[in-house]
C-alpha cells in the first residue's frame, strides 16, 4: 500500500507516519508538508508542497490512499490565512485525490465540527456538524464537512472516512501546543502538577482527549479496513472535567462562571498576552460529549493510554520543552525569547 499523508510533520502526522511505517501492509508513506523535516522514519519519504498553491495531482498519482491532516490553528488573528489552508487547501487535496483516481480518502475532522450538544450524555456521529459559530476553528471544520458531503455525492467511487477526535496530546507535541495556545509568556518551569493551586469548575467544562499515538492507530485501522466508511468519533476514557483534573493535579476545585472564563480569555487575547481567541472557550463549552462505540466496535480500536495519561504526558512535555525534529514540533520554536512573535502580535504569525 502506498499512502500519501498531507500535513505529515505535525502532532497527528508524525504519529501516523511512524505507525504506518511499522505496518507490513504499507510499502511507502509519502509525507507532504510545507517545510521538509529532518526526521527520518523507515519507508517514509518527504516532499515539500503548499496545498494553497502547488500542483497536487503528481503527488497523489498512483497512491492507494490519501490522508488529509492539513490544518492551521495560528495565525488566529488572520482568518483569511487560516481559511485558505483549512478550507480551500483541504478542498484542493480532495479534488486532486478524485482526479488521480485514488480509491481511499481519510480526513482529519474534529469534535470541533459538532454543533452545541449535551455534556451529560454521549452523542454518536449523526449529531449535527454545523459547528460553533463564534469559533473560527469550528466554522472551518464544519465547512470542510460540507465540502466532503458534496464530494461523496460527486465521487461515490472514493471510500471517504472522517475521523473526529477529541483533543490530541503527546509529549512530542508539547512545545507546539504550548506555542499555539499559551504563547511565549508562559514559563515552562511553572507547568508542573504540584504548582497548580486550583482547577476551574463549570457545568459544561467537560471535554475528551486521546493520545495522538492511539489516534494514529485509529487512522491506520480505517486505512486497512476496506469496509470503513463515514465518520468515527475517537476519544479515550475518562471524560475530563473538574473532578478528574483536580484529582490528577491534586488541586482544589474552584467554581467559575462561564461568563468570567470567557471574559478573561477575551481580555488576555485583546491585550496580546496569549494567542487563543475566545471562540475556543465557546467551542470547549459548546461541543457535546462523543460516543466512541462505532470506532471501537467496527474497527476494533482500543486506546493504550487513558485521557488522563495523555493530559499528564502533555504537561510533563511542556515542562521539559519536549518536541521533535520537524518544523511544527521543534523544541526551539517556543519560549519567552520569541521576539518576532511578541512584536508582531501573539496569534498573528504561524510556525
Amino acid at each position: 500500500m502506498r499512502v500519501i499523508v498531507f500535513g505529515a510533520t505535525g502532532n497527528h502526522g508524525t504519529s501516523l507516519c511512524r505507525r504506518l511505517s511499522a505496518d507490513p501492509n504499507v510499502d511507502l508513506v509519502l509525507g507532504v508538508a510545507r517545510r521538509a523535516p529532518e526526521l527520518s522514519l523507515p519507508k517514509v519519504e518527504w516532499i515539500q508542497a503548499d496545498v494553497t498553491r502547488d500542483t497536487l495531482d503528481p503527488i497523489v498519482r498512483g497512491a492507494d490512499a490519501v490522508v488529509s491532516l492539513v490544518w492551521l490553528i495560528q495565525p488566529g488573528r488572520r482568518e483569511n490565512v487560516t481559511r485558505s489552508v483549512n478550507v480551500d487547501g483541504s478542498a484542493r487535496v480532495f479534488e486532486a485525490t478524485a482526479r488521480a483516481g485514488v480509491p481511499v480518502l481519510v480526513y482529519a475532522s474534529s469534535v470541533g465540527a459538532y454543533a452545541a450538544g449535551p455534556k451529560d450524555r454521549a452523542v454518536d456521529e449523526s449529531w449535527s456538524t454545523a459547528g460553533i459559530p463564534t469559533s473560527f476553528y469550528s466554522r472551518h471544520k464544519a465547512a470542510v464537512e460540507r465540502i466532503l458531503d458534496s464530494f461523496e455525492v460527486a465521487h461515490p467511487e472514493v471510500r471517504v472516512v472522517r475521523m473526529r477526535p477529541g483533543l490530541c496530546f503527546k509529549r512530542e507535541a508539547a512545545t507546539q501546543i504550548r506555542r499555539l495556545f499559551a504563547g511565549p509568556f508562559l514559563p515552562r518551569s511553572l507547568v508542573r502538577r504540584s504548582l497548580v493551586p486550583f482547577v476551574p469548575v463549570l457545568d459544561r467544562l467537560r471535554f475528551q482527549a486521546v493520545h495522538t499515538d492511539d489516534l494514529a492507530e485509529a487512522y491506520r485501522l480505517a486505512l486497512v479496513n476496506s469496509s470503513a466508511r463515514g465518520a468515527y468519533n475517537v476519544a479515550a476514557d475518562p471524560v475530563l472535567d473538574g473532578d478528574t483534573l483536580s484529582s490528577s493535579l491534586q488541586a482544589r476545585e474552584l467554581p467559575v462562571p462561564a461568563s468570567l472564563l470567557r471574559a478573561g480569555a477575551a481580555a488576555s487575547y485583546a491585550l496580546r498576552l496569549q494567542p487563543t481567541e475566545p471562540g475556543w472557550v465557546d467551542m470547549g463549552l459548546g461541543v457535546p460529549v462523543m460516543d466512541t462505540s462505532r470506532v471501537r466496535g467496527e474497527l476494533g480500536w482500543e486506546p493504550r493510554h487513558t485521557a488522563v495519561d495523555a493530559f499528564e504526558e502533555l504537561l510533563d512535555g511542556i515542562r521539559e520543552g519536549a518536541g521533535l525534529e520537524t518544523p511544527p514540533l521543534a523544541p526551539g520554536t517556543s519560549g519567552p525569547l520569541r521576539v518576532r512573535e511578541i512584536v508582531t502580535g501573539v496569534g498573528s504569525t504561524s510556525r
